[in-house]
């Protein structure tokens, strides 16, 4: 992995305002910042959290494709915007509470380091910005589903 430097506003939104730049985890340190920025969005009206999070979803394509981009590297480890989007949609719809905090991260890291299928099949196939974004996306919609069923029959 290249070492890189933020120099543009866009590079610090990719790196989740520099949790990216840890040498240890990068991306799990995206998604624990995710669960920070969860804390006052949760409180918020379920259309506005949709709305924020598609907004933090749709503009990553285009701030993560032009960081891939000026550093030369597609996906780069230090780019973790797309875990910030994936892990928020995660939580979509959830109460705040440290169950469903802690079993969303664990769930979110689970199938994004895994990757099964369609993720990995996203991860390889769609390029850019987008192919960045859609593989978190994707397993942030498979770890809300995990949870959510969880909460509804299992501890509902």
């Amino acid at each position: 992995m290249n070492k890189v430097r933020p120099a543009h506003w866009s590079h610090w939104l990719a790196t989740g305002f520099g949790s990216g730049l840890s040498p240890y985890a990068p991306g799990t340190m995206g998604s624990l910042l995710a669960l920070v920025i969860f804390l006052p969005l949760s409180k918020l009206p379920l259309p506005w959290y949709a709305a924020v999070v598609s907004l933090i979803c749709v503009t990553g394509i285009w701030i993560c494709g032009k960081t891939a981009k000026d550093w030369g590297e597609h996906d780069h480890g230090a780019i973790v915007w797309d875990e910030l989007g994936g892990q928020l949609i995660a939580l979509t719809a959830m109460p705040l509470t440290p169950f469903n905090l802690i079993v969303a991260f664990i769930l979110f890291r689970f199938f994004d380091i895994l990757k099964p299928w369609p993720i990995r099949w996203a991860d390889r196939k769609v390029s850019g910005g987008l192919g960045i974004m859609l593989d978190d996306i994707l397993a942030g919609a498979f770890a809300w589903l995990v949870l959510m069923l969880l909460n509804r029959y299992v501890f509902g």
